[in-house]
């Protein structure tokens, strides 16, 4: 399992990102202080505080290269 932090400040990035991690069969979970919800629920996702960066967990250990492609728009720059 890897963590990153991400920034999903607009309803566009919302629905882009969904798309993007719809794509792979693994689970990823977006946590904010002390919630955690599934990342591919659209509706999940709009129940955040998208104002604050989240932490996405991914839950795979093959493939990584490609999600983290498929993610980097969404990344924040720590």
């Amino acid at each position: 399992m890897k963590t990153v932090t991400i920034s999903l400040n607009s309803i566009d990035k919302v629905k882009s990102f969904v798309n993007a991690i719809s794509q792979f069969d693994f689970d990823f979970d977006l946590i904010s202080g002390r919630y955690v919800i599934d990342a591919k629920s659209i509706m999940g996702i709009f129940s955040l505080d998208l104002s604050k960066p989240i932490d996405l967990a991914i839950h795979v250990e093959d493939e990584m290269d490609e999600i983290m492609d498929a993610i980097s728009p969404y990344l924040c720059n720590e």
